[in-house]
């Protein structure tokens, strides 16, 4: 029996933060997600999102302008077909960026329809059985005094996680040996038995990101993230030459060849492509089994609610990573989205993602027709965890 897609809508929710949220590199100044929803002619709707923090207008045109169109009349099990089209189609506008969150965002719709109609949830489609996924907690801003950066590493543990992630390159990156105090005033205060990651958003040279990684492992450290520029390949690979401590990167990479590239490189220990921008679930189901292929480690970046399925399928997936910055608009977006528990998240036994929009809180919030919602420091982070 063929489906065919009938409709299309496309929703953006942004959200305006305040309280100066800065990384490494950049300050937060809005994050939002842009949602698409996709019905059959017999009535059944899947969707799909992509996140952003600059961008999502466009993105939000190109899918309704340019994408919509071409997927009306379409049966939504051709994903491998309507993947090859919309990316040859499109191709002249952009191999990556705001072109591959707008495809990601329609293919991650199409599999939740396809989990809906064949009333399966995703992971098992995609040949997976483990329903409790461990999850880290991941936020700690350059911008954080020394004891905001401990108070919260405290809270998110207090929560029941047993790993947590913050950022380094304190001061533009500038003060390594600071970040290296930083380092150890969360290890002392968190104990020996939490995981500890690093991420410093792209700001050093190859040969600063490893003298720094050769003085915090002796607090224990499971990754240091793009320590360089993420398009350094080069400075990944002289990264990796000069220090054991392992790498983490991909998250601005898209697509296979993306993958590709940072594996025939050796440019990473663990890939962290993220469905949302790098293709959505036909293309990240190649990426991990690249890494598999190499005996690599694969831990898809953020939007945990997405990569839980691909997570519990792929026995070489280490965890999902969630991002406090994210959990208040996370769960506005969902009806009752899994939570973490003593540090897993269990998979929803429901068809497709899993997850039910709250249309109420969308539409309300909808930049076309809605209001704006803020995101303050007081609600993330320090003193909510």
């Amino acid at each position: 029996m063929r489906h065919i897609i009938k409709d299309i809508k496309v929703h953006l929710v942004s959200m305006p933060v305040t309280g100066g949220f800065s990384d490494a590199t950049r300050k937060v100044e809005m994050i939002g997600y842009t949602i698409v929803r996709l019905t059959t002619e017999d009535g059944v709707e899947g969707f799909g999102v992509t996140y952003h923090e600059v961008g999502g207008e466009a993105t939000k045109v190109l899918i309704e302008k340019n994408i919509a169109p071409r997927l009306i009349g379409r049966d939504p099990f051709e994903t491998e077909v309507i993947w090859q089209d919309l990316s040859q189609y499109l191709r002249g506008v952009g191999r990556k960026g705001l072109m591959f969150c707008a495809l990601s965002a329609v293919d991650i719709a199409l599999w939740d329809l396809k989990g809906k109609l064949l009333d399966l949830p995703l992971y098992r489609l995609f040949g997976g059985s483990q329903t409790k996924v461990p999850v880290y907690g991941s936020g700690g801003w350059t911008s954080y005094t020394d004891e905001e950066l401990v108070e919260e590493m405290k809270g998110i543990v207090a929560r029941g996680y047993q790993m947590v992630k913050f950022k380094v390159g304190y001061d533009g990156g500038t003060k390594p040996t600071r970040d290296v105090e930083r380092v150890r005033k969360v290890r002392e205060a968190v104990g020996p038995g939490i995981g500890i990651m690093l991420d410093a958003n792209n700001c050093w040279d190859a040969a600063t990101g490893a003298r720094f990684a050769n003085m915090v492992k002796e607090y224990d450290i499971m990754f240091l993230e793009e320590p360089v520029c993420a398009d350094d390949i080069p400075g990944l690979k002289r990264y990796k030459q000069s220090t054991d401590l392992p790498l983490a990167t991909g998250e601005h990479e898209y697509t296979k060849y993306g993958a590709r590239d940072l594996i025939m490189n050796n440019a990473a220990d663990i890939v962290q492509l993220d469905g949302t921008r790098a293709g959505g679930f036909t293309e990240m189901l190649k990426i991990a089994a690249l890494t598999q292929a190499w005996n690599l480690k694969f831990a898809p970046h953020a939007m945990e609610n997405i990569h839980i399925h691909l997570v519990s399928a792929f026995s070489n997936a280490l965890f999902l990573e969630r991002l406090l910055l994210f959990e208040e608009i996370t769960r506005n977006i969902y009806r009752n989205p899994p939570e973490p528990e003593k540090g897993f998240m269990t998979i929803p036994d429901l068809p497709g993602l899993g997850l039910k929009l709250n249309m109420d809180f969308i539409r309300e919030h909808d930049e076309e027709f809605g209001t704006v919602y803020y995101i303050a420091k007081d609600s993330v982070g320090i003193g909510s965890v």
